[in-house]
């Protein structure tokens, strides 16, 4: 890959690194953000940086084995986005947030934990699908990216009890919006609790995931 589209990519993630810290998505230097590379490695948010002010210059790269090439040291929390992409080689980019609503629902009890939000809109089938959740592990700890790694072959999204969501996309623009329709999603989930809402039927899901398929 060029130094040129090398640098766009750059401009990119902290174009909508601080979309997503504007409108309140990710706050302080919570989040990290990664994509993908042609030959292998991956541009990375560093370690303790805020979304909302990144200096492109200062994002990471990495090569195939995670050595740091360019920048300032990656994100604490790399081992979770190289676990979404051994297994999903189809996916470009990953979104990691600790969006409000998002993280309100991996703290509740009584979730189903294969399927965390039950598909109320097509928009949400279509770009996020069935929601595993992945149970509590101390942020760092190594565990954790064996546990994402045994169900992000099967899911493009997967949300962290009592921490957030971790959402994979073609490209970076893809899981982005993917995040946030997860956010929006989650916060509809919330405002029908206690109502009994209407879903959307197994068929119409399967109909959707025929028609609009994810990466």
């Amino acid at each position: 890959m060029n130094a040129s589209e090398v640098n766009r990519l750059r401009e990119q993630i902290a174009t909508l690194g601080q979309s997503l810290f504007d409108r309140g998505l990710t706050m302080g230097s919570s989040g990290n953000i990664s994509v993908r590379l042609d030959d292998g490695g991956w541009l990375m948010t560093p370690t303790n940086a805020c979304l909302g002010r990144l200096d492109p210059q200062r994002i990471s790269r990495l090569d195939r084995s995670g050595r740091l090439l360019e920048g300032d040291k990656p994100t604490k929390e790399q081992f979770l986005h190289t676990a979404m992409y051994e297994e999903r080689p189809q996916s470009g980019a990953i979104v990691h947030l600790h969006s409000t609503h998002s993280v309100a629902v991996s703290c509740l009890p009584d979730i189903n934990p294969c399927d965390c939000i039950p598909p109320l809109t097509a928009y949400y089938v279509m770009r996020v699908g069935r929601l595993p959740l992945v149970p509590y592990h101390m942020p760092g700890d190594p565990e954790l990216g064996d546990a994402v790694r045994g169900l992000a072959g099967e899911h493009s999204a997967v949300l962290l009890a009592n921490h957030g969501p971790v959402v994979a996309g073609k490209n970076l623009e893809a899981a982005v919006y993917a995040t946030e329709e997860l956010e929006e999603t989650a916060k509809l989930f919330l405002l029908l609790r206690g109502e009994n809402p209407r879903a959307l039927t197994p068929e119409q899901v399967a109909a959707l995931e025929q028609r609009f398929p994810r990466d």
